[in-house]
């Protein structure tokens, strides 16, 4: 599809007073970043000149520059004096902001975006898993504890409850890893993580086998038995792997 082509005309959304322009340039990037997930801008295309997108989609020029800068910063976009500016490939994108993970997952059914969260799991929290069963105070056993009962409270019967229950678990792991570095990791994932959460938890062929993996690891980490710990979140994750498979054979025979 041409450039041209996929660009939308969105006069209805010009700027009004009470809006002001910081939620103008968000809705310009919105539909920005969407199109270009979607494909309706392809990679590699050139857009067209400022006074040309500025008209398209009825922004002034400088909402339309704050959104260019942006998108720069995203590695969406490379602007280039003379050359103009190009739409670069998927790879150079910031998968992880919640605009482009939202439009991401609205978009594109590809397993290699999930397989590869999967994977900087699989790196990442057996080993937070271990050090938490070494380090973790009182209250980070408590709060550890406390996820663990609310997706218990939650089981089957609300998947949004128990999915954010579930973030909650193994971010309080990673905290109480006392390890900065897995701390920030998982800040920056957060998003992607829920995502994936909510795609397996619905996908789960049993919430009682996933309660008693998670009780796995909160038994090995309460009793401060590192190998434990590691071992039974290598297991979690290791489950997580075969219900996001479910999750997306499911997903391949409703379309």
């Amino acid at each position: 599809m041409s450039t041209r082509s996929g660009l939308l005309r969105t006069g209805s959304t010009s700027p009004n007073p009470e809006q002001g322009r910081r939620t103008v340039r968000e809705e310009l990037l919105k539909k920005l970043i969407r199109q270009i997930v979607s494909g309706d801008i392809a990679e590699g295309s050139l857009l067209p000149n400022e006074a040309e997108l500025s008209d398209v989609y009825g922004v002034s020029r400088t909402s339309l520059r704050e959104a260019m800068q942006y998108l720069s910063a995203l590695g969406m976009i490379r602007s280039r004096t003379r050359a103009g500016t190009t739409v670069l490939p998927r790879e150079n994108w910031n998968h992880l902001d919640p605009m482009v993970l939202d439009a991401t997952l609205e978009f594109s059914d590809d397993r290699s975006f999930y397989d590869s969260l999967l994977d900087a799991r699989q790196l990442l929290e057996p080993a937070a898993a271990a050090q938490a069963a070494a380090n973790a105070t009182a209250k980070q056993l408590a709060q550890i504890a406390a996820a663990f009962e609310d997706m218990v409270a939650a089981n089957a019967r609300d998947n949004e409850a128990w999915s954010q229950a579930d973030l909650e678990f193994h971010t309080a792991i990673i905290n109480a890893s006392g390890n900065w570095v897995f701390r920030q990791f998982a800040t920056a994932i957060r998003a992607a993580l829920l995502a994936s959460f909510r795609l397996t938890n619905r996908a789960s062929q049993s919430h009682d086998y996933a309660i008693a993996r998670h009780q796995d690891v909160l038994d090995a980490i309460r009793m401060r038995r590192p190998d434990a710990a590691r071992f039974a979140m290598e297991q979690l994750i290791g489950t997580a792997r075969m219900e996001l498979s479910d999750a997306l054979r499911v997903g391949k025979r409703k379309e």
